[in-house]
């Protein structure tokens, strides 16, 4: 199972080149602020737990851990992993929904 990316909801924007050449990009992206998404609860990180191995047991897919990162306010996932660090897991219904759903362009 691959849930929606951690940049599903972004806005695609154009410009052109100095060749003529159209170039598309994403929109900037801006973290939650800390507190806006729910929590179910929270995990102290033991030795040897990844970001996508805590995505995995706690959200049910390996790549959802980017909404690990957005619930605990951190830009890398990988930041989650560290032995001692007690992380808030976020509540299910936490996910983005793009207009036109997910898969729309």
């Amino acid at each position: 199972m691959n849930g929606p990316g951690r940049y599903a909801t972004s806005t695609v924007l154009t410009m052109t080149g100095t060749d003529g050449r159209t170039i598309s990009y994403l929109a900037r992206r801006f973290l939650p602020q800390p507190g806006a998404l729910s929590t179910a609860g929270a995990l102290q990180v033991s030795a040897g737990q990844r970001d996508d191995l805590i995505a995995a047991v706690t959200l049910g897919d390996a790549t959802m851990s980017w909404l690990l990162a957005d619930t605990n306010a951190v830009q890398r996932p990988s930041e989650l992993g560290r032995p001692g660090r007690t992380i808030s897991i976020p509540a299910s219904g936490q996910l983005p929904i793009p207009a036109g759903g997910y898969g729309a362009r």
